[in-house]
């Protein structure tokens, strides 16, 4: 198949993208943007997104990634910009891959269009201020139409994003015609001045589960650079990395990159030939996640599994309790956190706690480390 490597978008560069297949409103909405939202500004985010950035994008290593929580301010919802930056800085320093921004973890669908380019923007600078500029950032722009979707991968380019990660159409799914799904993933990689990544992830989507089969189709396309299985398929995963020759530790193949979608598969998806994992376990235990490449690494398999058994029960901790749990653990052991944006609900002192003891083998773990 063709390679997947680091070469950039095909259409050349951002600039002519837009001006082929962006929007028209989009086109001046990107030279006149405005990211004012509290205390944080457009003129701040110079080194996120300068034109030099957008016409390139940094490569997906092989490794853990971090779907970001997002972070608000208490009382008026408002985005809570400095615990954003100082999280992804966080995560950088405990070794991750790579971050992705707007995913559910980070309440994509609570956030305006306008918000989702603050934080994709706040959190590339904040990782390039910090010393990790190299480090890519992935953005969610999975959404109903193909036109949003599209709209979404320009303002993920124009914010410091180097990859999308696009999840399939879903609403009208009952009128959907059988080559609908891959239409759309076909028209978003034609048109996004960015590479993308397929994100199968049933349980958002209702139900609409992509098989190895058209997600290879899809790997053809030389705008499409991965996928993320939060499907949880093993075997589906061993196929697609197979005909896809995803990287894997040891040997960089085509560069398309196979990636799980939890952490409680990481070493399973190692063994089967996989690139990585998207885990939102990673926002409370970032090292632990990243400490199974590293003994896997080493040739250490049997301890590579016991690791893998108190990440998997540290990452049911993170499913069970979504969100809410998350931050909940968050605010428990790293002192920050916060809550939701309504109607998500608040956690009670009793659920808290809950969520504070499903956690505590794991932060044991991450705190040993």
């Amino acid at each position: 198949m063709a390679s997947h490597m680091t070469s950039p978008s095909p259409v050349g560069s951002f600039d002519h993208a837009l001006l082929a297949h962006g929007p028209s409103h989009l086109r001046s909405e990107l030279v006149d943007s405005d990211y004012s939202h509290s205390s944080y500004s457009e003129s701040e985010s110079t080194a996120a997104s300068s034109v030099d950035e957008m016409r390139t994008h940094r490569p997906l290593p092989v490794g853990v990634y971090v779907p970001t929580v997002c972070f608000f301010e208490e009382g008026s919802e408002d985005l809570d910009v400095d615990t954003i930056a100082k999280h992804a800085v966080r995560l950088a320093q405990a070794g991750v891959a790579g971050i992705a921004t707007q995913g559910s973890n980070g309440e994509a669908v609570h956030l305006t269009h306008k918000e989702r380019k603050i934080v994709t923007s706040v959190t590339r600078k904040a990782l390039n201020e910090a010393g990790f500029s190299s480090m890519p950032v992935i953005v969610g722009c999975g959404t109903q139409s193909t036109r949003e979707t599209i709209e979404l991968c320009c303002d993920a380019a124009h914010s410091g994003g180097d990859y999308a990660l696009v999840l399939p159409p879903s609403y009208y799914k009952g009128n959907y015609n059988p080559d609908s799904v891959i239409n759309f993933f076909e028209d978003v990689a034609d048109a996004s001045p960015i590479p993308i990544l397929i994100y199968n992830y049933p349980a958002a989507v209702s139900g609409t589960d992509l098989d190895s089969d058209a997600i290879i189709k899809l790997s053809a396309h030389p705008n499409i650079v991965g996928c993320k299985l939060t499907c949880g398929n093993t075997g589906k995963l061993n196929r697609i990395a197979a005909a896809t020759q995803a990287a894997t530790l040891t040997d960089s193949g085509s560069g398309f990159m196979c990636m799980g979608g939890s952490a409680d598969f990481t070493l399973q998806m190692l063994v089967g030939g996989g690139s990585g994992v998207i885990c939102g376990l990673g926002n409370v235990v970032p090292k632990a996640c990243v400490e199974i490449f590293e003994v896997y690494r080493s040739g250490d398999l049997t301890k590579a599994l016991k690791l893998q058994q108190v990440v998997a029960r540290g990452d049911w901790a993170a499913i069970a309790g979504g969100i809410v749990g998350t931050k909940s653990g968050l605010q428990t052991y790293f002192g920050y956190g916060g809550f939701g944006r309504k109607p998500l609900p608040r956690p009670t002192q009793e659920e808290a706690e809950k969520h504070a003891e499903a956690f505590k083998e794991i932060v044991a773990l991450e705190n040993s480390l």
